[in-house]
């Protein structure tokens, strides 16, 4: 077990207990429902993390790059739905991982221009995908209203398609992410949910084929009252959480699973900072909590051997590689800031949006619990491109 001490900052820590907590959670709930878990692996992009995601499950997940979706493939993940509009110029590399591994690769499309060019380049190769129809149930991001005619043509598109097999149709609540409180939540998830069903409905009453009917967004996946006529949910964050989780009452700071373990390399009496080598890129600029709650800064600071944040501080400044630490205090307040976080002193923090500040990361360093050293070292994919 390597000590905290000894690692190179910035690093990006991952309590398993935690995840294994929250992927125990959420599964209980898919069980509930009566639905199948396709979690959302954009967020941690690693193995180890999938196979306590689909520990029970199906297997099958969801992925938002190519490098994903390369990655996940060559560790055995075979069952993949890449939840991103198809751009034809990806066909060629999505083909040629499920050539390599034997998987399928599940596409989304909701223009009719997209799913032509699609077809074309998978005909010139040989490639076959099944193809689900993205559904706009309230987020305005993409996808086709579930009433328009629209929706029918797309589907006769794709039945016309020699290369493509229509799925089922798929929507994301991404909108869930702007309100707070149960009762809000809910009532977008069920908009989620009812207006997946009805496009769902509306293809099968036009005699097409629908054996997918997919919902997403975490805070829709913990508040749904019920997933009547749903096959299956992609929720993604759950395994970590984060503050905008937390900042609007889906989760306790105690369900955060990831941090980032900072050096405190400065003291800055002038202008009553504390100094810190994790940055911009380390932690991103995300603020999203700040929607819902004030104080949080770019980040919750916290000793490093626990995630309990301190009291008055946080991460108030961030710059490339430095990240600037305050505290809400007077004078007195300042210097016994200075005083908890000597120089060469380590510290958490406890990011704002998980999937943005896991990303730039290669490796996630293993803990379990208070005071715990690095357990284990895992792997996990970024970028964009097959072979990332």
């Amino acid at each position: 077990m390597t000590p905290l001490a000894e690692l190179i900052t910035p690093a990006l820590l991952l309590d398993v207990g935690v995840l294994e907590r929250n992927c125990e959670a959420m599964a209980q709930r898919a069980a509930r429902h009566g639905v199948a878990l396709r979690p959302h692996l954009k967020t941690a992009k690693s193995a180890e993390v999938a196979r306590r995601a689909t520990r029970g499950q199906g297997g099958g997940l969801t992925v938002s790059t190519v490098a994903e979706a390369a990655y996940f493939a060559r560790r055995g993940f075979t069952d993949l739905t890449y939840a991103v509009g198809i751009d034809a110029n990806k066909i060629e590399a999505l083909h040629g991982i499920q050539r390599a591994s034997g998987a399928r690769v599940t596409l989304l499309a909701d223009r009719i221009d997209a799913v032509q060019a699609a077809d074309s380049r998978a005909r010139v190769l040989g490639a076959t995908f099944r193809l689900l129809l993205e559904i706009d149930t309230g987020g305005g991001r993409g996808g086709v209203d579930p009433n328009d005619d629209e929706l029918l043509s797309l589907a006769h598109e794709v039945q016309r398609s020699e290369s493509l097999s229509l799925a089922g149709v798929l929507t994301h609540a991404g909108h869930s992410y702007h309100v707070q409180g149960g009762t809000a939540i809910r009532a977008v998830a069920e908009a989620e949910r009812a207006g997946a069903v009805q496009a769902a409905g509306r293809l099968r009453a036009a005699g097409m084929p629908v054996d997918v009917v997919s919902v997403g967004s975490t805070p829709t996946a913990v508040c749904a009252q019920t997933l009547e006529g749903v096959t299956e949910m992609r929720p993604g964050v759950y395994t970590f959480f984060d503050l905008d989780q937390a900042a609007r009452g889906i989760c306790g700071v105690e369900d955060i699973a990831l941090s980032v373990l900072a050096t405190v390399i400065g003291h800055n009496p002038r202008s009553r900072r504390v100094l810190i080598d994790a940055g911009a890129l380390a932690l991103s600029k995300d603020q999203s909590a700040a929607e819902f709650r004030g104080g949080l800064g770019f980040g919750l600071v916290c000793h490093a051997g626990g995630t309990v944040p301190l009291p008055g501080l946080c991460v108030a400044e961030l710059h490339q590689e430095h990240g600037l630490i305050s505290c809400d205090g007077d004078d007195d307040g300042v210097q016994a800031m200075f005083r908890a976080l000597p120089v060469g002193s380590r510290v958490r923090v406890l990011p704002h949006h998980a999937c943005m500040t896991a990303a730039p990361y290669d490796r996630y360093h293993v803990v379990e619990g208070a005071g715990s050293g690095v357990q284990a070292v895992w792997d996990k994919a970024r970028g964009w491109q097959a072979g990332a």
